[in-house]
């Protein structure tokens, strides 16, 4: 999968890097050790953060200048990161959807930025590329309906969008019969070092809780 970054979002955002993680992996309905793990961060942030404060992570930051920069408001439009860590501060459950639907929202957490997690299967084409979404564009955020995403930093595929940092899109959602999976990370922050951990600590996630193999990550901008 080749990922390109348009010069829209070039001129909003020079210093975005982003990772592309694919694996070959066997998905499951639940994962008692995954979510202990994402407990922990519950925790963890509960004792360190508010729901102000989480706003100044830096890969958080960096997400809502961009939302701002396009013309989106990210108070109403949340990042996926700022909105399960918000959620984990108020003491919300988060929803539990599937060992990889949770494994994507863990790396989400564990590292402020906000990724998409895809069946590779179910892309149009073999090139994605990453712009800002138009006025009256359709897109069907998973459990959403119809979004707005007009301002908003989109993935597209040869048939349309598939993905961006508030929700994915219904058309190329993981399932339970998933077995090629893509992650996207969106480092707004430009942090390579970090989005290149958040690709590894996926790798590792994959491996130990979803059979994952033939695991790789690549670098984009």
């Amino acid at each position: 999968m080749q990922v390109i970054v348009s010069k829209e979002i070039d001129q909003v955002c020079p210093k975005f890097v982003g990772a592309c993680v694919q694996a070959k992996v066997k998905n499951s309905k639940y994962c008692q050790a995954l979510w202990d793990e994402i407990n922990a961060w519950g925790d963890k942030y509960r004792a360190t953060l508010t729901t102000e404060s989480l706003k100044e992570l830096s890969g958080i930051k960096a997400t809502r200048k961009v939302y701002r920069a396009c013309g989106k408001d990210p108070s109403r439009y949340r990042p996926a990161a700022e909105a399960l860590i918000r959620r984990m501060l108020q003491n919300k459950p988060l929803y539990q959807r599937d060992t990889l639907v949770d494994l994507v929202n863990l790396a989400s957490i564990a590292y402020g930025y906000s990724i998409g997690g895809f069946d590779a299967d179910k892309f149009v084409g073999d090139t994605l590329t990453l712009g800002i979404g138009r006025a009256d564009e359709p897109y069907e955020g998973i459990g959403r309906g119809m979004l707005n995403i007009d301002g908003l930093p989109v993935y597209r595929d040869e048939q349309g969008g598939v993905g961006t940092p508030t929700s994915d899109h219904e058309r190329t959602k993981m399932s339970i019969d998933t077995t090629h999976l893509v992650v996207l990370i969106n480092g707004y922050d430009g942090n390579e070092d970090a989005v290149k951990a958040n690709a590894e600590y996926i790798i590792g996630l994959v491996k130990k809780y979803c059979d994952g193999h033939e695991a790789t990550y690549t670098l984009y901008r």
